[in-house]
């Protein structure tokens, strides 16, 4: 198939998904509304923990819980694509979409696409909202498009691995195996003190968690003093290269099943 051909069915189901998403606020409000009421209640209501012996994060507390807000809403962005991949096929117009489109992978490219825009918004106005109240941002500009980046891939890894879960069972009955794992491995890493301050099992645990890594990168390009920058892409990179096999065979087994 040609590249054309990819990129029309990329663009026609990007713009349906938009469409959607601006015609039904209530699809599109949840998921913009839950990071920033995360924001407000882990800086806001968790802010005097900055006091803790040995909490000694350059950028203060709300830039400490910006950054995993950020990456929560850029992975749970991804998940709710997923949703919206599941209610298609309830809906039939995802068999329809499988026998009409000239190439397959257009498909999956339409969906990471609306993903990204969709999240895009949200950090953009998430990030509005903390430099309001009161983040401060140590990193240059290389750091603040690299923590961006970060928060990129981490989104579209969510795409990725909720996608290939959509196109497996293809039904909204999927939606808690698309999203706990995501929201186990988020809030098994250092979420509200850093990785130093854990004891006990959670700090084996979060010493174990690839998302622990990227965390503390966005955390330290945000005050300015980078550390794990380059595990942490590699570990995404590894990661969506992973899960873009798991979300193409899924696509696989979606066409299998007519």
């Amino acid at each position: 198939m040609s590249r054309g051909s990819v990129r029309s069915v990329m663009i026609a189901l990007a713009w349906r998904q938009l469409t959607i998403l601006r015609k039904n606020p209530s699809l599109f409000l949840p998921p913009m509304l839950f990071p920033l009421i995360n924001f407000a209640a882990f800086a806001g209501g968790l802010s005097r923990l900055r006091h803790v012996p040995g909490f000694e994060f350059k950028g203060g507390y709300t830039s400490f819980q910006f950054v995993f807000v950020l990456l929560q809403s850029a992975a749970f962005g991804g998940v709710f694509t997923g949703f919206g991949i599941a209610r298609d096929f309830e809906s039939g117009f995802a068999r329809r979409l499988l026998l009409a489109a000239p190439n397959r992978t257009g498909i999956v490219l339409g969906y990471a696409v609306a993903a990204v825009i969709r999240w895009t918004v949200t950090a953009a106005v998430l990030t509005v909202v903390a430099l309001l109240a009161g983040m401060n941002v140590f990193g240059g500009p290389v750091d603040v498009f690299g923590m961006y980046a970060l928060a990129f891939l981490i989104n579209i890894t969510g795409l990725l691995w909720a996608c290939g879960v959509a196109m497996r069972f293809r039904t909204m009955q999927a939606g808690p195996v698309m999203q706990m794992p995501v929201f186990l491995i988020l809030f098994f890493a250092p979420v509200y003190v850093p990785l130093a301050l854990l004891t006990g099992w959670i700090e084996t645990v979060a010493t174990l968690n690839p998302i622990t890594y990227v965390l503390e990168a966005v955390r330290s390009m945000l005050a300015g003093d980078e550390v794990h920058v380059a595990l942490a892409f590699g570990l995404l990179i590894v990661l969506v290269g992973g899960f873009s096999l798991w979300a193409l065979r899924g696509l696989r087994s979606a066409e299998a099943a007519g």
